[in-house]
């Protein structure tokens, strides 16, 4: 099949799969398309490369400044988003008080400015990160928020899944590119590189996974057999781009994810929610007996990783000790800068490197124990939030839980705590949905919860009769 045939077949099934999905009975506000555009752009590539036009003359260059037409693209976007939220007003303030970790990590990252050794670069990349928030905020407080989160998992996925297909099918100069460490072929899809594409792939393919659990158990749900077939399609595009993509990582998180989400939805469990608790504890001590017992280089071969972890391990002895400050880090996103970077690009390796491969270690370069600690806290109060979602509402409690437990498990070998990132950014989004089902919930209990109104007694009671109030329930 040509190229151009293979193309317009695409733009049919994607249109397809956008009517299939349409559900009438479901309002959602069109400011969602903000996120979308948001999450579609750092799910795959930045505007300048989607237009061909050319980066900086040199790496170093492009690191340090970017590009025009990206800033200028997210400075709308996030603009348009503030504008959205200022009309919400009392909800918009009530889910941020709510989420309080998130903003104490955020106003660090700002205060961590002043350190920088790139202050201008760093208060530009805190002002792009904190769009991640501003996007979480547009999705939840919706009118309808459970249904704007599951238009934006089918719209983001309906769009970049069959791209990615496509292009690495029939526009191999596009959608595939040689290891640097190995030369092999890699599969990149609509992205940057193959776990961008992985990662991309496991946060769309978790609320799939979601969606297609919720149509599969409640029959009552309109135009119910049209809108599965359409995330059952999308879940199997998910399932063969996260095979091609051939990210290790990803596709473990995946399946621990996926596995979690399907477990809690179990009857046994949705009764008894503290049974959750005991599921992540013997996840965590399998985990730690196979690292305790050294079965975790069995399962790294069996991830299709070496004993180095195809590189990351050297990375990580040659990075650590260059960390300007281990209480306070080298400032918001100034780690990969400068005279650091550049003698990193210059001390044999066979690519330009500008990420730790590991999240925690990534927040240690940039932020120290001071960072690595408030992302502690960050992943506490959302694992909090996350039960406490799902002991009110176990179907999307289910899907924060996934994203909350799978995102640390990524960041082992991946630098996912990072503006933009979507593991990153679908984090932020599965916490603060956690806090608003949480108020929805609250809400809805205080509004069908009868008030007591006292009834003063008669003003003359009879002898020896004991005056009382007495509670009238309306």
């Amino acid at each position: 099949m040509s190229p151009s045939l293979a193309t317009c077949i695409y733009i049919v099934a994607i249109f397809g799969l956008f009517c299939l999905n349409r559900d009438k009975s479901e309002h959602t506000s069109r400011a969602l398309w903000i996120p979308v555009i948001w999450f579609f752009l750092t799910g795959s590539r930045p505007v300048s490369v989607w237009l061909g036009i050319a980066p900086p003359s040199s790496a170093i260059a492009q690191q340090m400044d970017g590009t025009p037409a990206d800033r200028l693209v997210f400075t709308i976007l996030i603009i348009f988003g503030l504008a959205i939220l200022v009309r919400r007003g009392q909800r918009v303030l009530s889910v941020l008080a709510n989420n309080w970790a998130i903003l104490l990590y955020f106003f660090y990252c700002l205060l961590s400015v002043v350190w920088s050794d790139f202050p201008d670069v760093s208060i530009k990349r805190w002002i792009k990160a904190t769009g991640d928030v501003v996007m979480a905020l547009i999705v939840v407080t919706d009118g309808q928020p459970i249904a704007a989160l599951r238009r934006l998992f089918s719209r983001v996925g309906f769009l970049l899944m069959p791209l990615s297909i496509l292009f690495i099918k029939y526009y191999p100069y596009l959608g595939r590119l040689f290891n640097p460490w190995t030369g092999a072929p890699e599969n990149t899809g609509v992205a940057m590189n193959k776990n961008m594409l992985g990662v991309t792939t496991l946060v769309l393919g978790l609320g799939t996974l979601w969606q297609v659990s919720l149509l599969w158990k409640k029959s009552d749900q309109p135009n119910r057999f049209r809108r599965l077939a359409a995330q059952c399609i999308l879940l199997g595009l998910v399932i063969w781009v996260l095979f091609n993509a051939h990210s290790a990582t990803s596709g473990a998180c995946f399946v621990f994810g996926g596995g979690l989400m399907l477990a809690t939805r179990s009857t046994k469990i949705r009764r008894r929610p503290a049974a959750v608790h005991v599921l992540v504890l013997g996840v965590l001590l399998i985990g730690g007996l196979a690292v305790l017992t050294g079965g975790d280089s069995g399962v790294i071969h069996a991830m299709g990783r070496n004993s180095n972890l195809t590189g990351r391990t050297e990375i990580w002895q040659r990075v650590i000790p260059m960390a300007p400050n281990a209480v306070v880090g080298a400032g918001f996103e100034s780690f990969w800068l400068g005279p650091r970077l550049e003698k990193l690009w210059h001390s044999g390796y066979a690519f330009a490197i500008n990420e730790a491969h590991d999240g925690y270690i990534e927040v240690y370069l940039e932020l120290g124990w001071v960072g690595v600690g408030l992302i502690a806290l960050i992943l506490t109060h959302g694992y909090r939030r996350s039960i406490a979602a799902f002991r009110v509402d176990p179907s999307s409690g289910s899907l924060m839980l996934a994203y909350v437990l799978a995102t640390p498990l990524y960041n082992i070998t991946e630098a996912g705590f990072r503006m933009l990132d979507p593991a990153w950014s679908f984090l932020l989004l599965a916490i603060i949905s956690a806090s608003r089902i949480l108020a929805l919930a609250k809400e809805k209990e205080n509004v069908t919860k009868p008030d007591a109104i006292p009834v003063e007694p008669a003003p003359w009671p009879a002898i020896g009769q004991q005056t009382t109030s007495v509670l009238v329930r309306r």
